[in-house]
């Protein structure tokens, strides 16, 4: 039985965690953390999430999360995530991060933790996104520089980071499919005069109402036709399902920082 804790448990995502966990046979749930100073700190798990008593109260104590689990899945926030990941590498504990938002710094932290860690991170972890991110990269390859790309993605009205994780999942794979540095080619929003559209610019724009959970359209703007490849999110389960398929996935694997295409067996290595 594989040890999972959950980090961020009160929100939507680890709610929804802690049900997939239940819900696994070879899972059980090992710790529920929350942020020091949270309402729900001492409090038993699944009376605030509304059901009857289960003999688990949620946490702030980091260490004995890490103490009494194989993995831990986070949807926290940078800083936190980056902290967390540190001191799970140090305890020799599986990370699974669904956390976005991340700046470069952040993103260059986590790699260098990753040599000694065990880290699966993704901008999305639902299987038909890591699909989309596998073809959106060999259809930038295939159709070249005279086919603009645009990136348009909606989410809820909460998302406090723009763009998504996912769509610069999708950004980074048409860069690498068109052999670029997406730091280079990205543009991110336009106002005002901007003339003309800049050669090879890869667009992203988002969308923000409502109760989008997610949607992503890669759009390849060519002479005489469009290539549009979209994925519509209808359930915020399906993250959940993947995160976890993620931390059972870590069992066994050598230090690393993997992606969900390494856990789909879609990254070719």
């Amino acid at each position: 039985m594989r040890k999972i804790a959950v980090f961020g448990v009160s929100g939507r995502m680890g709610q929804m965690l802690v049900r997939e966990v239940d819900a696994h046979p070879g899972a059980t749930l090992s710790a529920a953390v929350e942020r020091a100073g949270h309402e729900w700190i001492g409090q038993d798990l699944g009376q605030t999430m509304g059901g009857g008593a289960r003999d688990l109260l949620v946490s702030d104590d980091i260490d004995a999360a890490l103490a009494a689990s194989d993995a831990i899945i986070d949807f926290t926030a940078p800083a936190a995530t980056v902290a967390l990941a540190a001191r799970a590498a140090n305890a020799g504990v599986g990370h699974v991060i669904g956390t976005t938002g991340f700046e470069e710094a952040d993103l260059a932290a986590i790699a260098e933790i990753g040599t000694r860690g065990y880290i699966v991170r993704a901008g999305n972890m639902s299987l038909g996104v890591n699909l989309l991110v596998t073809l959106a990269r060999q259809v930038a390859r295939a159709l070249g520089d005279e086919y603009d790309i645009e990136i348009v993605e909606a989410h809820h009205r909460h998302k406090v980071d723009a763009p998504s994780g996912t769509a610069l999942m999708l950004g980074e794979a048409v860069a690498e499919g068109r052999g670029v540095s997406l730091s280079d080619m990205a543009d991110r929003g336009r106002d005002g005069i901007t003339g003309a559209r800049r050669d090879g610019a890869i667009g992203f724009h988002a969308i923000r109402g409502g109760d989008f959970i997610g949607e992503h359209d890669v759009i390849f703007a060519g002479p005489g036709e469009r290539v549009t490849l979209r994925h519509v999110a209808s359930d915020r389960a399906l993250f959940a399902r993947g995160a976890l398929r993620a931390a059972m996935w870590l069992e066994g694997r050598g230090p690393g920082e993997y992606s969900m295409l390494d856990v789909l067996g879609l990254s070719g290595r």
